[in-house]
């Protein structure tokens, strides 16, 4: 359950590398939104068994500290500022 879930995450942090900075910091700055959304998404898709169900539910976990943590490291934009983390970006 857990390498499931591990797994899941893994591929979603991917994506989220492959976007533009621009786009990443964007959705940086509605990280409950995007920890939500995630959570439901791979919980709908992994419905209909225990095991898939819990790999779902520790990929939303892991995806809920991954966002924390993106963005206390990497900042946001909201509007048109950049409102940077520990780690400045350019943008």
């Amino acid at each position: 359950m857990f390498i499931t879930g591990f797994a899941i995450f893994l591929g979603l942090v991917f994506i989220f590398i492959k976007l533009p900075r621009r786009t990443m910091l964007r959705w940086l700055n509605y990280d409950v939104v995007l920890d939500v959304a995630v959570t439901l998404i791979v919980l709908v898709v992994h419905f209909g068994t225990f095991s898939g169900v819990m790999a779902a539910t520790f990929a939303g976990l892991l995806t809920s500290v991954g966002t924390s943590l993106a963005k206390r490291a990497f900042g946001h934009i909201k509007g048109d500022l950049y409102y940077p983390g520990l780690i400045r970006l350019r943008v």
